[in-house]
C-alpha cells in the first residue's frame, strides 16, 4: 500500500475518478473525522450513491476493502489531530479527574444512543422468541464475545437453556445442529464478519432463529437475522472493543433480560433465589 495517507491519495487520484466517486471523494475530505465511523452503507447513502460505488472508490484507493480503507481514514484522521484512539477524546495532558469525566461522559452517551435507537417492537419480538426456545445459544468473536458470554451468565441466573458457545469452530458444530425450536443470540458491533454470516446462514439452514445486536442495522448480518437490536457508541477501526460499545451492548441485553423475566416474574424471582441459595455457599 503506498505510503501517503489516505487522504493524500484521495487528492493525487481526484481527476481520475468518475463523477459518483468524486462525490464518495468530495463527502469523505469535508468529513475526515467522521467517515471512520461510518459503515459501507452509511457512507453511501451519507454520499448518495450506491455500496458498488464505495467498494470501487476504495479499490482506486489501493485498499483490500472497506475496513482496511476504514482504519487509513482513521490512522489518517488521528496523525492530522481529528481522531484519537481513547475513548471520550482523552488526551495526555487531560488531569485525572478531567479524563474520568470524559470516558463517563464517552459511556453515558452511549447509553444515551442506544436508548434512543430502541424499537420497542423489536425488544418484544426478540422477547417472545427468547422466551419460547428450546435451546439459546449465544454467539459473539473478539470483544463481542465476551458479551456473549455475559449474556449466557445473565440468562443462566434464571433459566437453564442459555449456553455460550466460544469458538468459531464450535459455533460452526453447534449451529449446524441446531432445531427449528432454538436460538441463537448473536453479538457482533460490525455485523459484518464472516463468521456471523457463516453461523447466520447454518442458523436459517436448520430452520432455527437468529437474535443480532449490533451497531449497524444495515449490515450484511442484520439483513440475515430474524429480529435486529441496535446499540448506540461509535468507535473507530483504532478503538476496537471500546468500552463505550460494551457498555451501549450491555445495556441491550439488560433490557432483553428484563423483558423476558417480566413475562414470568414469580417463576424467574423463585429461579434467581435457587441461584442465588446455591452461590451463597461459595462464600466464607
Amino acid at each position: 500500500m503506498p505510503s501517503e495517507d489516505i487522504f493524500e491519495r484521495i487528492s493525487s487520484s481526484y481527476y481520475g475518478l468518475t463523477a459518483a466517486e468524486k462525490k464518495v471523494a468530495d463527502y469523505v475530505m469535508i468529513h475526515q473525522g467522521k467517515t471512520q465511523y461510518f459503515s459501507i452503507s452509511e457512507l453511501a447513502e451519507a454520499c448518495g450513491v450506491a455500496e458498488a460505488t464505495i467498494s470501487r472508490f476504495v479499490k482506486r484507493l489501493a485498499c483490500k476493502g472497506y475496513n482496511a480503507f476504514r482504519l487509513a481514514v482513521a490512522n489518517a484522521a488521528a496523525a492530522r489531530g481529528t481522531g484519537n484512539p481513547l475513548s471520550g477524546e482523552v488526551l495526555a495532558e487531560d488531569s485525572i479527574p478531567d479524563m474520568c469525566q470524559k470516558v463517563f461522559s464517552a459511556d453515558l452517551a452511549a447509553m444515551e444512543e442506544t436508548l434512543s435507537l430502541i424499537r420497542p417492537e423489536a425488544i418484544a419480538a426478540a422477547g417472545r422468541l427468547l422466551d419460547g426456545a428450546d435451546k439459546v445459544l449465544c454467539m459473539g468473536q473478539g470483544g463481542s464475545m465476551v458479551m456473549a458470554q455475559e449474556a449466557a451468565h445473565l440468562f443462566s441466573t434464571a433459566f437453564s437453556k442459555y449456553f455460550a458457545v466460544t469458538d468459531s469452530h464450535m459455533q460452526a458444530v453447534a449451529a449446524a445442529q441446531l432445531s427449528p425450536g432454538d436460538v441463537v443470540l448473536y453479538f457482533s458491533y460490525s455485523g459484518s464478519t464472516r463468521d456471523l454470516i457463516q453461523a447466520a446462514s447454518l442458523v436459517h439452514r436448520r430452520r432455527a432463529k437468529l437474535i443480532l445486536i449490533t451497531r449497524f442495522p444495515k449490515s450484511p448480518g442484520a439483513a440475515m437475522a430474524d429480529v435486529v437490536l441496535q446499540c448506540g457508541a461509535n468507535e473507530t477501526p483504532i478503538q476496537q472493543g471500546s468500552v463505550a460499545a460494551r457498555v451501549a451492548m450491555i445495556f441491550v441485553l439488560d433490557i432483553l433480560f428484563s423483558e423476558v423475566c417480566r413475562k414470568d416474574i414469580e417463576s424467574c424471582r423463585a429461579r434467581r433465589r435457587l441461584v442465588s441459595d446455591a452461590l451463597a455457599e461459595k462464600h466464607l
